[in-house]
């Protein structure tokens, strides 16, 4: 790694930092391999403002893909449900057009915030929808119906959900 985007990661990850994003984004904007490598490591790290900056700078990388592969692993990693919010805020810096049954696992079996995001991200992205996607996303929800984590909210999910993979498989049956 150069020594300006060795500088620029030590802004971002001192906790002292007050413009820890300005840095995040200025690192991922001059990312190398060596560097999306160690943006790589951080997520899988312990510290998650860490693994969330490295996110945030990941998305402004030429290695989005793999940021977006890694940022959805850190949002479903059992030691970041408490913060899985946060990573789930992130992905709104990546493009999602191709990530439908990621956002709606998130939607389904994410905690409350995460949920909350993804159902907007549900609404407002413009998602690229396969016969294949819809067979994964229909799996997942039956998979939710037959294990909700939370009992009184599966009709206001069933509301939403429902007429939307209808709608989907309208798409494909006309």
């Amino acid at each position: 790694m150069d020594d300006k985007n060795t500088a620029l990661l030590e802004k971002m990850l001192d906790p002292e930092e007050k413009e820890a994003y300005f840095f995040a984004d200025k690192l991922g904007k001059n990312a190398d391999e060596e560097t999306r490598d160690r943006l790589l490591e951080l997520i899988q790290g312990n510290q998650w403002e860490s693994a969330y900056l490295a996110c945030r700078a990941l998305a402004q990388s030429e290695f989005a893909d793999l940021g977006l592969q890694a940022t959805l692993e850190a949002v479903f990693d059992k030691r970041n449900k408490g913060v899985q919010g946060a990573f789930v805020q992130v992905l709104e810096h990546y493009n999602l057009e191709h990530s439908f049954v990621d956002v709606l696992k998130i939607y389904l079996f994410g905690n409350f915030k995460a949920s909350q995001l993804a159902e907007s991200y549900l609404n407002e992205v413009e998602f690229d929808i396969t016969p294949r996607t819809i067979r994964k996303a229909e799996k997942h929800w039956k998979h939710y119906l037959h294990n909700p984590e939370d009992e009184g909210s599966t009709q206001i999910k069933r509301d939403f959900v429902e007429p939307m993979l209808q709608e989907m498989r309208d798409l494909f049956s006309e």
